[in-house]
């Protein structure tokens, strides 16, 4: 990581626009002090033996938090191996991401573990590229009839005695994902909530009913919306509601979208959008290991192999989507060019809503004063310019053609 701000020292970030939760604003500064952002201020505020630096018209918005990315660049978190960690979250930050939730798939609990084992390693000590936040454990608990791109010969049910093996991680893990439905899946859902892990629907046959259960049990995210999800069903003359609707219709669910342009038409996404709003709406890029490499190039994940199509992870036979191949940075640029979303809520959805999903919203996730100076700077058009992790740039630069 490149050294910037030492313990104490202070910079006045100018001639930036800053994107806040009630909006964008400019002629302010950020005002930083070490890792920690001291204030929004006017630059007349600031005293003249602060240094400045000239930012030059970019966007800056809080690091963004993906809670759901499995890998880039050929590597997966399943790998379980520092390398692959290095590459994953490396390239996240080269796209204005400075936090990651290191998610697992539908694999053999070995391979769960050793991801699960190597995510623990991680969240402590100095490491590059975007900072690992905890672990998503997607899977293996999922509806053989939801399970889209996941392996369906390694599918659980949560009554099997495999949960005993994750929640011996529970210091790792912040989100598991799982099928309201399944046998033993409120007992799951108690352990999870009183662990301090959240606990979410996905992959799933649920109705209204099943998931209303767990609800109770503390259940309060749900993973990508519209993909592996039950839906309204005719019961004779009776309509049944799905996971989606129940969802939609929620007063305190949050909910994933991949808004890669590919996942989700602009119909969907601006429904989600109204329904949820910026507050519970959350962006995730649900990145495969496909992610940055060209179209035709196969990648895997576990012990299955997928292809890159059309900008998108692909099933082998083309039935269906493998993930995404885009990152965080180019879900803000759909967002708000193909489903109008002003700038501030899209970006809110990418960092300050997914803080408050896994309960870091008190450190992370908006530019307000005695949060972490975890920053992404962006240009005009959106392209990442910067990322700052703890008043540290991690990758790229504060001005153009500039040393940071």
């Amino acid at each position: 990581m490149s050294a910037w701000l030492a313990p104490e020292a202070r910079l006045a970030l100018l001639g930036g626009r800053l994107v806040l939760p009630a909006g964008v604003v400019d002629g302010q500064a950020l005002l930083l002090r070490g890792g920690s952002i001291e204030a929004v201020a006017a630059e007349a505020e600031l005293g003249e033996a602060v240094p400045r630096v000239d930012l030059g018209g970019a966007y800056v918005t809080p690091g963004l938090i993906d809670l759901h990315t499995h890998g880039a660049l050929q590597a997966s978190f399943l790998d379980g191996s520092d390398e692959a960690f290095a590459r994953i979250l490396e390239e996240q930050a080269r796209h204005g991401v400075s936090g990651v939730l290191a998610t697992t798939s539908t694999a053999t609990m070995a391979a769960i573990l050793a991801a699960l084992e190597r995510t623990r390693a991680w969240l402590s000590g100095d490491r590059p590229g975007a900072r690992l936040l905890g672990a998503h454990v997607e899977g293996p608990y999922f509806a053989a009839a939801q399970a889209g791109a996941q392996d369906l010969t390694h599918l659980r049910n949560p009554d099997d005695g495999s949960v005993d093996e994750l929640l011996a991680f529970a210091d790792a893990i912040r989100l598991i994902s799982f099928a309201p439905e399944l046998p033993g899946a409120i007992e799951l859902t108690r352990r999870a909530v009183a662990l301090g892990i959240v606990a979410a629907a996905g992959h799933s046959e649920a109705t209204d009913v099943e998931l209303a259960e767990c609800q109770a049990w503390g259940m309060r995210h749900v993973i990508h919306l519209w993909s592996g999800q039950s839906t309204t069903r005719r019961d004779g003359p009776w309509r049944r509601p799905g996971l989606l609707e129940a969802t939609l219709a929620s007063d305190g669910l949050s909910a994933e979208l991949i808004a890669d342009g590919k996942h989700l038409p602009p119909t969907l996404l601006r429904l989600a959008w109204r329904a949820l709003g910026p507050n519970r709406a959350c962006l995730v890029s649900d990145a495969t290991p496909g992610a940055g490499l060209p179209e035709g190039a196969h990648f895997t994940l576990g012990e299955m192999t997928y292809e890159v199509a059309d900008g998108v992870g692909m099933m082998p036979d083309r039935s269906g989507f493998a993930g995404s191949t885009t990152f965080l940075d180019g879900m803000l640029r759909v967002m708000t060019e193909q489903v109008g979303v002003p700038l501030a809520e899209a970006v809110r959805m990418a960092s300050l809503t997914p803080a408050c999903v896994i309960g870091l919203e008190r450190r992370k996730g908006s530019l307000e004063a005695g949060k972490d100076a975890d920053l992404a700077l962006f240009e005009p058009d959106l392209t990442p310019r910067c990322t700052v992790i703890d008043g540290r740039v991690v990758s790229g630069r504060l001005t153009r053609g500039a040393r940071p």
